[in-house]
């Protein structure tokens, strides 16, 4: 079996990688790292959760331990798709490199350009960023990047999926010729090998496990959930997430659960604290500052439930993440494996479990083709939505019933009084009760509209004496006049 001391790396690498506790590199480490000391470039293939990033960051060290940065100029660039993932490279870094005097800066939106740009002033070895703050200080003239002689591209197709292909392309052009490319990607789209084809130079091609496949140390199962009322489906599904967690008990530790909008996020996030559960939210659109602290939290204990978008499907690396739960069956495919791959992580078990309401069985089909398994089906939690108790046909908005105790024919008060009741004929008119002004109204237009209500016997009262003049007169003396 290959141990890290037969990979050739740097002393002081190994004895870093020996007090965090690593003794065997994984497949895709094993495959990648000799290629990339050779000084070739690398594509790297494999499931999330394979150490994809010690297989770039450790032989980048290694090769980058001769030599000083120069201001301005990084030596390295490492390119991710989110901020949390860039911080997990970072992360990284600072690990096993704490033995060697090497500098990186890192470059992602929700920070300061002035902390950033003091950095970069100085001149880092390693430049981890994201697309577009990398871009930003390019454009204000603060960074070059000629000098850079090894690139990373981690999460490719993550990159594809956010749309930052076009900026891969431009920084592709804005770096020597000569540099050495290390490309990791989980999947291989049409595009991803198009871009592979162009800016890598008969690379090394290093394939662990079938694309897109999930660990088989993850448990799946699906719950098929149909809601008793379009109306009722959000609250409904979020009471069979309740009754998941519940459910599992003590086995669920802590849980990632995804939901596919930002708003659904910061909805059950809510309902959960609701009800007493230790949850919070992540997307894109808190701060930085909220996201950090929330990811601490959670690596922590002191979160036990992290409700998360996409924008957490990649880069979260927490070792012991029991469950994870999504709320909603992912657009794409390819979303569910790097979902599920935050659990069951370094040959731990997981548990994976989905929530397929009626809408999303097209989407259920496409990742059981795409990962050309079935998933377990799991009994609905809860057996049956609570029914409506309103009668179906009553409107909120409708006229009050009479109580039981008031007839619609109620008897006059001399019956009441002991008096027999006058017939309606023999009623005198006053005792008639008076209209009201809306039914004198309608009435009055009912008789003007309808001639068959008029009375032929009363002769039709015209103008009398008011007629005027003029229309006493015929047709040719008006026309002489």
């Amino acid at each position: 079996m290959t141990k890290f001391s037969d990979l050739n790396l740097n002393p002081k690498v190994l004895k870093a990688i020996d007090e965090a506790g690593y003794e065997t590199p994984t497949p895709i480490q094993a495959g990648a790292i000799p290629s990339a000391l050779e000084g070739r470039d690398v594509l790297g293939i494999a499931q999330t959760g394979t150490g994809k990033t010690a297989s770039f960051t450790l032989p980048m060290i290694t090769m980058l331990a001769r030599g000083r940065a120069r201001a301005r100029m990084p030596r390295s660039l490492v390119l991710c798709p989110t901020r949390e993932l860039a911080a997990q490279v970072a992360e990284n870094f600072d690990t096993y490199a704490k033995h060697l005097k090497l500098t990186k800066a890192l470059l992602i939106g929700g920070v300061s350009f002035k902390e950033q740009d003091l950095l970069i002033d100085r001149g880092v070895d390693v430049l981890i960023a994201t697309p577009g703050r990398l871009l930003d200080h390019f454009e204000r003239g603060k960074l070059l990047l000629t000098g850079v002689q090894i690139m990373v591209v981690d999460e490719a197709d993550r990159m594809l999926d956010m749309g930052f292909i076009p900026d891969i392309e431009r920084i592709f052009s804005l770096t020597p010729f000569t540099r050495q490319t290390l490309f990791f990607s989980a999947t291989m789209a049409p595009e991803i090998e198009r871009i592979t084809n162009t800016f890598l130079s008969a690379p090394a091609r290093v394939e662990v496990a079938r694309q897109a496949t999930a660990s088989e140390t993850i448990e799946q199962s699906v719950v098929m959930f149909k809601p008793s009322r379009r109306d009722r489906e959000g609250s409904e599904k979020r009471s069979v997430l309740r009754a998941i967690i519940d459910g599992e008990g003590d086995k669920c530790t802590n849980a990632i659960i995804f939901c596919n909008r930002k708003t659904d996020v910061d909805i059950c996030a809510k309902s959960l604290k609701k009800y007493g559960y230790n949850a919070s939210p992540i997307h894109g659109d808190l701060d930085q500052s909220q996201r950090t602290k929330t990811l601490d939290g959670f690596r922590d204990g002191t979160v036990r439930l992290l409700i998360a978008s996409d924008v957490a499907a990649r880069g979260l690396d927490v070792p012991a993440v029991s469950h994870v739960i999504n709320f909603d069956v992912p657009g794409h495919p390819e979303d569910y494996v790097h979902r599920i791959g935050r659990t069951g992580r370094a040959g731990r078990e997981g548990k994976a479990i989905t929530i397929c309401s009626s809408r999303d069985e097209k989407a259920l089909d496409a990742v059981e083709s795409l990962i050309q398994k079935q998933i377990t089906r799991m009994e609905n939690p809860v057996k049956k939505a609570t029914p409506d108790p309103r009668p179906a046909a009553t409107d909120s908005k409708s006229e009050p019933r009479q109580p039981a105790s008031r007839s619609a024919d109620k008897k006059p008060a001399s019956t009441r009084r002991g008096k027999p009741a006058a017939k309606p004929a023999d009623l005198p008119e006053r005792q008639e009760r008076p209209q009201s002004q809306s039914q004198s109204q309608s009435q009055s237009q009912n008789q003007s509209r309808g001639r068959s209500r008029r009375d032929d016997n009363k002769a039709v009262v015209g103008m009398g004496d008011h007629l005027p003049s003029f229309i006493a007169l015929s047709f040719e003396e008006r026309r002489a006049g």
